[in-house]
């Protein structure tokens, strides 16, 4: 048996239950994690409410996140070997069982080596998050040296790594922040330029930083406002959208394609496993190199589920700003 995480039924936080569950065996492809740590996401409680309708085996174990040691293999499996520190997302969909627990199976073309000198907390905490970064900075803006990019909320999860992954690639990054602590955290960070949105005029200030328009507008926001962001890109501008599921903005096509504008939507678990293996490699690199941290904002035991999912979704959907990073909890 096993310590887990998990739920009979969608519906608030309070549904979920931590108690003991089977300790899953590895099928011939699959390997057997000992999870050392794992990280809540925003799609963590979508699913968990039903607000994201997915078929969901019963017993369901929350969570997309893990880190940790490998403790056995399936005889199919090719690459991966005992005792191999990894890390890994895209659990807890499509059918697949979720990561918080003390025990998890998983395909081995989710996973990926951990680099020496990072420890696991980090590594659950960059792994969604870090992910979809690359994806939207790489595949989707592909995003060059020297060009620059604007991101909303560069302390949060998806925002920091953003911030990071485009000043590991090269480019200018501005951002935004709501306090003077995160406004400080961020340019530690290493963004350009940081504005507090709720004391500073931020329109003019990004002017100021790209005169000629951005080339790159990642969003972040649930509500994105097109004329406002459309009227501050470059010629040949890309937006980045991976928010807003619910959101029905006016569209200016006028002004988007007399600039030769493009706008990218995507969702992260949408990227076959070959493509997350090349954003594995990248961000091994980087986090090997310190370019890129995950920033951690608590880190809470693995019975405390239910609260880490209230604090995640009062972030998320009531904006409440509490959160300046990820949060990672144990077993």
């Amino acid at each position: 048996m096993m310590k887990a995480a998990y739920i009979e039924k969608t519906g608030p936080p309070e549904v979920i239950t931590y108690g003991d569950l089977p300790r899953p065996e590895p099928s011939p492809t699959e390997v057997l994690v000992k999870v050392k740590a794992v990280a809540v996401n925003p799609i963590d409680t979508y699913i968990r409410s039903g607000a994201v309708p997915m078929e969901l085996p019963i017993p369901y174990i929350v969570g997309c996140d893990l880190a940790g040691v490998v403790e056995a293999v399936g005889p199919a499996v090719n690459h991966l070997m005992i005792g191999d520190r990894v890390w890994g997302s895209n659990q807890g969909m499509f059918g697949r069982q979720g990561t918080f627990a003390e025990y998890a199976t998983v395909e081995e073309h989710w996973l990926y080596p951990t680099p020496e000198g990072v420890n696991d907390q980090t590594a659950a905490a960059g792994a969604l998050v870090g992910i979809t970064a690359w994806l939207g900075l790489t595949e989707k803006a592909r995003l060059q040296p020297g060009e620059s990019l604007f991101v909303h909320g560069g302390t949060g999860g998806v925002g920091s790594m953003v911030v990071q992954m485009a000043k590991a690639i090269g480019a200018r990054v501005m951002t935004t922040a709501g306090t003077d602590e995160k406004v400080e955290a961020a340019r530690a960070l290493g963004a350009d330029v940081v504005v507090n949105y709720k004391t500073d005029n931020v329109d003019e200030a990004i002017h100021h930083f790209a005169p000629n328009g951005l080339d790159v507008w990642w969003e972040t926001l649930r509500e994105p406002d097109f004329e406002r962001t459309i009227a501050h890109l470059a010629i040949r501008g890309r937006m980045i959208v991976m928010a807003g599921r619910d959101a029905r903005p006016v569209f200016p096509v006028g002004p988007f394609y007399v600039k030769d504008c493009s706008i990218h939507g995507f969702a992260m678990f949408n990227a076959p496993p070959a493509t997350q293996q090349k954003a594995a490699q990248d961000i091994n690199r980087w986090l090997a190199s310190g370019q890129v941290r995950p920033r951690i904002d608590r880190v809470m035991p693995l019975s405390e589920t239910a609260e880490a999912h209230r604090i995640q979704e009062r972030n998320t959907i009531q904006k409440t700003g509490e959160l300046a990073g990820k949060i990672v909890l144990v077993p």
